[in-house]
């Protein structure tokens, strides 16, 4: 589904290089976050809507490697 946003809204993602597969985000945010058979996460491709902003900073700022990082999405990407 297709809607506009506001500015504020982001993307989950995470830095391959930097993740050591701890899954401590998996665990700070479960209905953002699965993880592989290998521990490394798996972040939704959309946008994050609002009600999960707080789950995924979370996850960001639990994160003891800082793999994790919010990135701005631009307004024609769908949301989840």
């Amino acid at each position: 589904m297709r809607r506009r946003r506001s500015a504020e809204l982001a993307r989950l993602r995470v830095d391959p290089v930097l993740c050591d597969g701890i899954g401590i985000c998996a665990h700070l945010a479960p209905e953002l976050v699965r993880v592989d058979s290998w521990g490394y996460p798996i972040v939704p491709l959309e946008a994050i809507d609002e009600r999960d902003q707080k789950q995924a900073q979370r996850a960001v700022r639990g994160c003891p490697r800082k793999a994790l990082f919010l990135e701005p999405v631009p307004a024609e990407l769908p949301t989840r």
